[in-house]
C-alpha cells in the first residue's frame, strides 16, 4: 500500500537520531523552518548528551495545526530518521503503529556521493512523504547552509527524495 504525503491537519511527529557531528541539529532546524513556512505550527526540542564524544543526539520536531509541546509523546513517532542504525535500539519502541523508519538503507541503489550529506539526503526522503512545496525546502536550505555547501546538499536532498520514491515503489512490488 502506497503511503500518501501527509497533509496540514494532522500533528506529525519526527524524531531525528544519530551521533554527535552527524548534522542532526542542522537537519532538525531545516525541517522545523520548512514546516513553519509551509503554514504549520511547529515545536522542536533537542537532546545533546555526549555529542562531542560521538554520543547519542536526537531532536524532536512536531508540526501541525496547533502544537502545545515540543516533546513527542511515548509511542507517537510518525517518522524516525536514523542517521545511525544503532539509534533504532534507543528510539524504535516509540514508533507509532504505522510509523515509518527512514534510514540510509534507501540509498543502496543510489549511493550518496558524499556521506557528510546524509542528514540532508534523509530530509529529502522525508520530504517525499510531506506536502511542503519544493521551493520552501530550497529557500530554507539556502538560508541555513553555507553557500559553498548548498549545491551538494541540494543534490543530496533531491537524491533522497528520489530514493524514497524508488524505495517505496519497490516495496509495493
Amino acid at each position: 500500500m502506497k503511503k500518501e504525503p501527509v497533509s496540514t491537519g494532522k500533528v506529525i511527529n519526527v524524531k531525528i537520531a544519530g551521533l554527535g557531528g552527524m548534522g542532526i541539529l542542522t537537519a532538525a532546524g531545516i525541517l522545523a523552518e520548512a514546516a513553519f513556512r509551509a503554514g504549520r505550527d511547529c515545536k522542536r526540542s533537542e537532546l545533546h548528551g555526549m555529542s562531542q564524544r560521538g554520543g547519542s543526539v536526537s531532536s524532536d520536531v512536531r508540526f501541525g495545526k496547533k502544537i502545545f509541546s515540543p516533546m513527542i509523546p511515548r509511542g507517537e513517532i510518525d517518522y524516525l530518521i536514523l542517521m545511525e542504525e544503532s539509534q533504532l535500539e534507543l528510539f524504535g519502541h516509540d514508533l507509532r503503529a504505522g510509523g515509518e523508519i527512514i534510514s540510509a538503507a534507501i540509498f543502496k541503489a543510489a549511493p550518496l556521493p558524499n556521506r557528510k550529506c546524509l542528514n540532508i539526503a534523509l530530509l529529502g526522503a522525508l520530504g517525499a512523504r510531506l506536502d511542503f512545496p519544493a521551493r520552501t525546502w530550497t529557500e530554507v536550505m539556502r538560508e541555513k547552509l553555507k553557500p559553498e555547501l548548498l549545491e551538494i546538499n541540494a543534490a543530496a536532498f533531491n537524491l533522497g527524495r528520489e530514493a524514497m520514491n524508488n524505495y517505496a515503489a519497490g516495496k509495493q512490488k
